[in-house]
């Protein structure tokens, strides 16, 4: 194509390469935006599957939002007839060739590509969609180090698929073994190129060696991972272990999803993040002929240590008291109010045992319909399924614990701990509930048939100010809990079903469904990382400057 040329609004500017796709990068005449057109060749048009599979990867990736899965802003057809999609523009390189000019960086580096591609995977899981061609020239890397998942030319969603029964799609070195035998395929098959894609990150180079598709084929299929070149390459064992685990030949013998391997890269990067104490080394003991002046020295030396101890014992006036910072009971920011809890102790859990705690601010509510869309606009996310966008002001719900940590980075927050979350809710002296030790239903949306305004029942204020930490949706909460038996047995709701070695988190407080009882305020109920309900949300905290 002879440039400039005009498709719609779209002014392409410069040819960038492709195959059966022709990619350009253009200007948005309209808004003035710099992207990136792919345009279906002639010849791809004339292949009904690959017309096929590029129309549903427009429809498919232009249904994504995340930040780290490249934009679709739009598709279509020329004047020829020929489909088109236009993309976010990416400025930097893709991984083959970070890895390839050494621009990936120290092993920290290199597992945080690892976890933005991990939450990626999450997310387009959470989709319905697989990936199916996990590899480094499908993993964008800008300037700023943010990763961008790219080319779902040949995913595939749930309840689809236009690949005939025993046809094989995919870069053979990343193939899962039962991709390469052509059987059904699922999200397993991302977990295992995730795992060959980690070993490489990390190496520098791939663990299978062929030089034939047949030979490396045979390798997936026969021959376990040498894991000794991960080692080698300084690779924590825990990372090692979780490539062995991901690349294991058995789908169900892989972590089933990518929520655990997400927290497994968290820890070690938290691990690696620690402050390292260093202990001096001990000074040498030299012995030696003692000179004739060493003890008239030791003797002057006794007596200013002496006059040393005398002046710095001897009564000294009192200093002046500490200067204590006055903190405002209330904040205002872009997502609500906040108010104060107070530095100090408090009674804790079943038993109230003393906790202390530095100040810090909660949201006075729970974060509303108004303030989440307010984020899934700005981060160019979906909204939560069942969306009640007439009712800005009730708390959102349909979230995940990892929605809600996208939310609260993007609103400078955070989320409460499990301490902070019942110091907030019942005060410092234990009581059963936000307003007492009464077991009042009316100033609490409990035993209720529907969620409540976020500003509902200002009777039911906690001690500090906080409305409605008991009832209308459930809280999420920042804290791990290990699964008990009833917790997996409603876990076998997900698809894939919850397992123990996923990251669970804790909610907090009831919903309007359940019953008024007093161990609301202190027990919590434990949820997998990906789970979300239309009774669960959450509210966040801030710490006290």
């Amino acid at each position: 194509m002879q440039l400039p040329a005009k498709i719609g609004k779209y002014e392409l500017e410069e040819f960038l390469g492709g195959g059966m796709s022709h990619v350009y990068r253009a200007r948005d005449t309209v808004i003035g935006r710099t992207v990136a057109v792919k345009i279906l060749t002639e010849a791809g048009c004339e292949d009904a599957e690959a017309k096929a599979r590029f129309l549903a990867e427009a429809r498919m990736a232009g249904n994504i939002s995340h930040e780290n899965v490249l934009s679709i802003y739009d598709f279509g057809e020329d004047d020829q007839h020929h489909p088109f999609m236009v993309m976010e523009f990416l400025r930097g390189e893709d991984l083959r060739h970070a890895l390839k000019n050494g621009h990936t960086g120290d092993l920290r580096g290199k597992l945080k590509i690892a976890l933005q591609v991990a939450r990626a995977l999450f997310y387009i899981h959470s989709q319905k969609i697989v990936h199916r061609d996990i590899k480094p020239e499908n993993v964008h890397i800008s300037q700023a180090g943010v990763v961008k998942l790219m080319d779902f030319g040949i995913a595939k969603t749930e309840g689809l698929s236009m690949t005939r029964a025993g046809y094989v799609l995919g870069t053979p070195y990343y193939m899962a073994p039962e991709q390469v035998m052509g059987h059904n395929v699922t999200e397993q098959v991302d977990v295992y190129a995730f795992g060959v894609l980690l070993f490489e990150l990390l190496t520098g180079a791939k663990p299978i060696d062929g030089d034939t598709v047949e030979r490396i084929f045979y390798s997936i299929l026969n021959e376990p991972l040498n894991l000794e070149p991960l080692r080698q390459a300084g690779a924590p064992q825990a990372i090692c272990d979780l490539v062995a685990r991901c690349t294991a030949k058995g789908p169900n013998d892989r972590p089933q999803g990518f929520a655990t391997v997400v927290a497994e890269i968290e820890r070690v990067l938290a691990d690696l993040d620690a402050p390292t104490t260093i202990l001096p080394a001990q000074p040498e003991v030299l012995v030696s002929k003692r000179p004739a002046w060493v003890l008239p020295a030791i003797a002057a030396l006794v007596l200013a240590i002496a006059a040393g101890v005398f002046f710095a014992t001897r009564p000294k006036p009192a200093p002046p008291p500490p200067v204590v910072k006055s903190l405002p009971a209330t904040i205002s920011t872009p997502t609500g109010e906040m108010v104060l809890v107070p530095a100090g102790s408090f009674l804790f859990g079943e038993k109230k045992e003393p906790v202390s705690l530095p100040a810090f601010y909660i949201d006075k509510t729970e974060v509303t319909n108004a303030a989440y869309a307010d984020f899934c606009r700005a981060a160019n996310r979906p909204l939560p399924p069942a969306f009640a966008e007439n009712q800005p002001n009730l708390p959102v719900v349909n979230v995940s614990i990892l929605d809600a940590q996208l939310f609260v980075k993007w609103a400078g927050k955070r989320l409460p701990t499990a301490r902070e979350w019942e110091k907030a809710a019942r005060g410092t002296d234990g009581r059963d509930f936000p307003w007492g030790n009464e077991a009042d239903p009316s100033k609490a949306n409990i035993n209720a048939t529907q969620i409540q305004p976020v500003t509902a029942y200002a009777a039911g204020t906690s001690p500090f100010g906080a409305l409605q930490m008991i009832g209308n949706v459930w809280e999420l909460v920042d804290e791990f809990r290990t699964p008990g038996p009833n917790a997996l047995e409603f876990g076998k709701q997900l698809k894939p079903p919850a397992t123990p070695d996923e990251p669970w988190y804790t909610i907090r407080g009831g919903s309007f469904s359940d019953p008024l009882v007093k161990e609301l305020i202190w027990d919590a109920t434990t949820v997998p990382a990906r789970w979300k309900n239309s009774n669960i949300g959450f509210r966040c905290v801030k710490d006290a400057q």
